[in-house]
C-alpha cells in the first residue's frame, strides 16, 4: 500500500476504536504507537470518556499523548496539565433534565471527580478496568448543583434515546448539541465544543493543522474530527448509518482486529504485516 504523505499527527478515539472489545489496548497496538512516537509523530487521543478514566488507559502506552476528553470539554497535555476546560451551567443541565425520562434510561452527570447517576448500571461500570472515576448514586429531585462537564444517557432501546433527544432539544437547542457515541449512548455537550474544536486547540499549540492529521473513530461523536482531518478513517465495527453518512471516507478493519494499529503500520510507518 502507498504510504500516506504529509501526515504529522495521529488522532484516535478510544472505545470501539483504539480499544478492543474488552476495552483494552492490545500489546500489538501498544508497540505500534510507541514506534509512532519514536518516529516523531504527534499523538492525540480524543474520547467521550472522562479524563481521569481515559488517563488510566493511555498511560499504558507509556508515551507522551495529548488527551481530549468528554467530547472536547477537557484538554490535557502529555504531562497531565489541564489546558482547557468547559462546564455546562447548572441551569442549562437542570432544564435539560426537566423532561420526561423513561425509567429504563440511565442518567449520568460528568463531574470533576465523580459521575453522578440515578441508578447503578453494571454495563457502564464494566468500561473501567481500573476504577479511577467513581460513580455516585444521587436523586436528581434533591440535587442542588447540576453543573457538569457533560450529560450522558444510556439505554439498550435506541428509540427511547431518540425520543429523549428530541424532547431535550425542544427546550435547550440553543445551548446544547448532542451525539450518539453508540446507539445505546446519548451525550449532550455545550454547543460551542466538540472533539474537532479541541483537537484544533492542541494542534495550534504544536504548530500543526487538522489537514496534517489522520483520525480514527467509530461513533457519531467522531463525525466532526473525521470530516475535518486530512484523512479520516471509520472503523469496520462502526454503525452502518455512520458509514453511510460519511460515505466518502475509507472504512478499515474492526477494533477486534487491531484496525487502527494495522492501518498505521502499513500506511504511515510503511511496515509489512506479518502473515500467519
Amino acid at each position: 500500500m502507498t504510504k500516506l504523505k504529509n501526515i504529522k499527527v495521529v488522532v484516535s478515539d478510544l472505545d470501539g476504536t483504539l480499544l478492543n472489545p474488552q476495552h483494552r489496548i492490545s500489546d500489538y497496538t501498544k508497540s505500534i504507537f510507541q514506534e509512532l512516537h519514536n518516529q516523531g509523530y504527534l499523538i492525540v487521543v480524543a474520547t467521550g470518556r472522562h479524563h481521569l478514566d481515559a488517563m488510566a488507559i493511555i498511560d499504558k502506552l507509556e508515551i507522551p499523548i495529548y488527551l481530549v476528553s468528554s467530547n472536547g470539554a477537557r484538554v490535557h497535555s502529555p504531562n497531565k496539565e489541564e489546558l482547557f476546560s468547559f462546564n455546562l451551567d447548572s441551569d442549562v443541565v437542570k432544564a435539560a433534565l426537566n423532561v420526561e425520562i423513561d425509567p429504563e434510561i440511565t442518567v449520568v452527570l460528568f463531574k470533576e471527580q465523580t459521575w453522578q447517576t440515578n441508578k447503578w448500571n453494571e454495563k457502564l461500570n464494566s468500561f473501567q478496568e481500573e476504577l479511577k472515576y467513581r460513580p455516585e448514586l444521587v436523586d436528581y429531585k434533591t440535587l442542588d448543583d447540576f453543573a457538569a462537564i457533560k450529560i450522558f444517557f444510556s439505554c439498550p432501546d435506541h428509540e427511547k434515546l431518540v425520543k429523549l433527544k428530541d424532547a431535550i432539544l425542544a427546550n435547550s437547542s440553543e445551548h446544547l448539541h448532542h451525539a450518539f457515541s453508540l446507539p445505546t449512548c446519548l451525550e449532550f455537550m455545550d454547543k460551542s465544543i466538540d472533539k474537532a474544536v479541541s483537537i484544533e486547540r492542541v494542534l495550534e499549540r504544536e504548530g500543526f493543522t487538522l489537514q496534517e492529521a489522520v483520525s480514527f473513530g467509530d461513533g457519531y461523536n467522531d463525525v466532526q474530527m473525521l470530516s475535518a482531518s486530512g484523512k479520516g478513517l471509520i472503523m469496520g465495527n462502526a454503525p452502518a448509518s455512520l458509514k453511510e453518512e460519511l460515505s466518502d471516507l475509507e472504512v478499515i478493519k474492526t477494533n477486534a482486529e487491531d484496525g487502527v494499529a494495522k492501518y498505521i503500520a502499513t500506511r504511515i510507518l510503511d511496515k509489512e504485516l506479518a502473515t500467519s
